[in-house]
């Protein structure tokens, strides 16, 4: 087991400066560009000829990036090769910028800078024999690599649903003629019917915060407009008390009803989700509560997916109040209704693609959860690698 050492960063390490590669003097081609913040484009012939380390300097201050092949570090960066640190492994010395963080010392006036003479003097803990470095950054980039991996389903299974939603909601599933509607091309078998003939539309309110007997002890769910992100709503954040539905005249939203967003900050208006709880909800949501029993509400919640640009132009341009929708208005939003099949159908389709996203996501987490932890362990020494059960 190798001894540790404590050092400067420039005693391991030379960081080099980038070089000027404006993007009109680049032809694309295969060899990368690196600005602080990543991959910025493409050149046809590399400022350094073999794999190494990018330090932004500018910019994104202190990031690190890793080319295991020729590239180019623009003028922004700072850039280390083997060359740059012989007695050192450089995915090593990747990992160990990362755990030292070269961020903390940049500056915080005007665009970020990383003062190189400044990162110099950090003082850095590493293995040193190499065998020991390899074996910390085998491990370190096995867990790195189940993180990109989780990375590539969630963004394929985003593209996938969003390439559907358009396909299935214009051509549906039976492969059927078109016709033209007021929402666009759909199959002929398909109604188009305004969603106020399907469900009840309307919207909540507040009670009073500052009246106690409205929210003190409450056991009602009560919903705002941040929960709309959720999509698929299963339990209530705040709670507000029987007197407040009675003397507030709160409706009671039933399980399976359609919310959404008619005001709101940022990506929130027009977004719509699905309750599965009873719940009652502020004024800056309404409510459709189905009563058809030819139309499936997770149906509903996809479709609107598509119709969030729309309802967002609706809101800020006209047919409505200004800068939020009315219920008057989504009663007579445009919904298509196929079959029960096909809906049914349709909504498996999506479901399918949500729970690997989801069951993705949270894989992901849980990685990086364990990247972290075995960042700090393995670059304090507090773990050491003869000690794991993995092996390089």
């Amino acid at each position: 087991m190798s001894e540790w050492q404590t050092k400067r960063l420039g005693d391991v390490l030379q960081l080099n400066y980038g070089k000027s590669l404006p993007l009109k003097s680049r032809v694309g081609g295969s060899i990368p560009v690196y600005g602080s913040n990543g991959v910025v484009g493409s050149h046809n012939y590399p400022i350094v000829d073999k794999p190494g380390l990018v330090v932004g300097r500018k910019g994104s201050a202190g990031e690190v990036h890793f080319s295991r092949g020729p590239f180019c570090p623009i003028d922004t960066t700072f850039y280390v090769t083997e060359d740059d640190a012989p007695d050192s492994d450089l995915e090593f010395l990747f990992y160990l910028l990362r755990h030292v963080d070269l961020r903390r010392i940049t500056g915080d006036v005007g665009v970020p800078g990383l003062n190189r003479e400044m990162a110099y003097m950090e003082p850095v803990r590493l293995p040193a024999a190499l065998p020991e470095q390899k074996k910390i950054a085998h491990i370190l980039s096995t867990v790195q690599r189940a993180i990109e991996a989780q990375e590539r389903i969630i963004q394929t299974t985003t593209e996938l649903k969003k390439a559907l939603m358009n396909k299935l909601f214009t051509e549906g599933l039976r492969n059927e003629p078109q016709k033209q509607t007021e929402i666009g091309p759909v199959p002929e078998s398909w109604e188009v019917v305004e969603l106020g003939s399907l469900a009840k539309v309307g919207n909540g309110s507040t009670p009073k915060r500052a009246n106690e007997a409205y929210w003190e002890d409450g056991t009602i769910p009560w919903l705002n407009s941040t929960k709309i992100h959720d999509r698929v709503i299963t339990a209530a954040d705040q709670f507000v008390t029987p007197q407040a539905v009675k003397e507030c005249h709160l409706p009671k939203v039933a399980p399976n009803s359609l919310l959404i967003a008619i005001t709101g900050q940022g990506k929130t208006l027009g977004n719509s989700a699905i309750t599965r709880i009873e719940t009652c909800i502020n004024q800056h949501l309404a409510y459709a509560q189905f009563h058809s029993p030819n139309i499936a509400p997770d149906f509903v919640l996809w479709f609107m997916q598509t119709r969030y640009d729309y309802l967002r132009s609706i809101a800020h341009g006209g047919g409505s109040t200004k800068g939020a929708l009315t219920c008057g208005f989504l009663k007579t939003l445009s919904i298509p209704v196929p079959s029960t099949d096909e809906q049914k159908e349709i909504v498996t389709v999506f479901q399918t693609l949500d729970d690997k996203h989801d069951s993705a996501a949270s894989k992901q987490s849980a990685l990086q959860d364990l990247f972290r932890t075995l960042l700090h362990e393995l670059m304090t020494a507090k773990a050491r690698v003869h000690d794991l059960p993995l092996t390089a």
